[in-house]
């Protein structure tokens, strides 16, 4: 059983940075796309990173360039570097891990909430 187990979040000032890790347990198609999403009080949930287990990624706009995804090689832990935080990055962060397949799953996080103010 795969589950998924988000750390790092917490308060930060504005312009600083945080590092968000997810650890993976259970073993996961060698096909897949990890990512992170987030979710704001009384917005849905958005897209934030993804990265495909083939190598490419992808950003949404208003993090880019701020905002860096990775794992490990043994694709055991995905992360994502944040810098540059604003207000507007208030939000639990999510993880999430999409097999690709024949009977492939989509597992999500508990999530970890992220402050950034003063």
């Amino acid at each position: 059983q795969v589950q998924l187990v988000e750390s790092g979040g917490g308060l930060v000032q504005p312009g600083g940075s945080l590092t968000l890790s997810c650890t993976i347990s259970g073993t996961i198609f060698n096909y897949n796309v990890m990512g992170w999403y987030r979710q704001a009080p009384a917005n849905e949930r958005e897209l934030v990173a993804t990265l495909f287990s083939t190598g490419p990624t992808n950003y949404a706009d208003g993090v880019k360039g701020r905002f860096t995804i990775s794992r490990d090689g043994g694709m055991n832990t995905v992360y994502l570097q944040m810098n540059d935080l604003n207000a507007e990055d208030t939000a639990v962060y999510y993880c999430n891990v999409r097999e690709f397949g024949r009977g492939g799953g989509d597992y999500w996080g508990r999530g970890t909430q992220v402050t950034v103010s003063s």
